[in-house]
């Protein structure tokens, strides 16, 4: 027993050579090397739209009408439909959190199905429910009330190709939180409103966040459905994508400058969030 001690000790105590760290430190650079080709690939394109943008050209077309319409329209629906994912999407995400129920997997499906479904798909989809032939868009169009090809569409195509993105985050926060916590608070007389907004949310608000933002910057990028559901006109339904596809076949350096905009939009967005993540204690 004795003589196994000091093989041991002797084992632990035997100093490191060159020959030893050779392998550990082939193997130190062997993942950096290798994560390089995709690296690349995420990064060349973004580069490649970075230099080919002209600071003289992309002042001028930032003055351009058909800039800041798009912008604009771009900017209030993602935000209209991160916020109605928000409001929409909390109550489901918390339920398969929270609850096991049959269907779940159904349900499942049905939250995931939008992020893998072709936009194409999706735009037609919605036009059968809310065109004026549709299953809701005839009872709409009759009292008067249209949907398709308005920003209300816009704002709906965006919503359904994009909530997903926010459910699948806030539930993955919710679950996370300890339920006693909860127990705790509703034993101490808070409402169940009052442990959702004070104990549930205030944990899970990182996941909360990032699932809007990543619905808002899907939801900023959406083109397939969009173009089917609501259309593609000037001042009313052309978002930054549209304009982007459009500005292509006619003026590339309007394309550019739009697809420059987008580009700075959703790193700016995304950087600030990281930011506040990793400053959070």
């Amino acid at each position: 027993m004795s003589n196994r001690s000091e093989a041991l000790t002797r084992t632990r105590v035997v100093p490191a050579t060159p020959e030893r760290d050779a392998p550990a430190r082939r193997r130190g650079w062997l993942l950096p090397i290798l994560s390089m080709p995709m690296l690349v690939l995420l990064g060349l394109p973004l580069l490649a739209l970075l230099l080919r943008v002209d600071v003289a050209e992309l002042g001028r077309n930032l003055a351009s009408p058909t800039v800041l319409r798009a912008l604009s329209l771009s900017l209030t629906t993602a935000t209209a439909a991160a916020l109605l994912a928000l409001l929409l999407g909390t109550p489901l995400a918390y339920l398969l959190a929270r609850r096991t129920f049959r269907g779940r997997r159904l349900v499942d499906t049905l939250v995931d199905l939008p992020m893998v479904l072709p936009p194409a798909v999706a735009g037609i989809a919605l036009l059968l429910v809310f065109g004026r032939r549709g299953w809701l868009g005839a009872p709409l169009e009759a009292a008067g009330i249209s949907i398709v090809f308005t920003p209300v569409a816009v704002v709906l195509a965006q919503l359904f190709v994009a909530a997903p993105f926010y459910i699948r985050s806030a539930a993955a926060g919710f679950a996370e939180i300890d339920g006693e916590l909860e127990q705790a608070a509703a034993l101490d007389g808070a409402s169940d409103f009052d442990v959702f907004r004070h104990v549930t949310a205030a944990l899970a608000w990182p996941a909360i966040l990032g699932g809007i933002v990543m619905t808002w910057a899907r939801a900023l990028g959406e083109f397939g459905a969009t173009i089917i559901f609501a259309g593609n006109f000037p001042g009313r339904t052309q978002t930054m994508p549209l304009a982007i596809y459009l500005g292509f076949e006619r003026d590339l350096d309007l394309a550019v400058t739009l697809a420059f905009l987008l580009l700075a939009a959703s790193f700016t967005v995304l950087l600030v969030v990281h930011w506040s993540l990793g400053r959070r204690p």
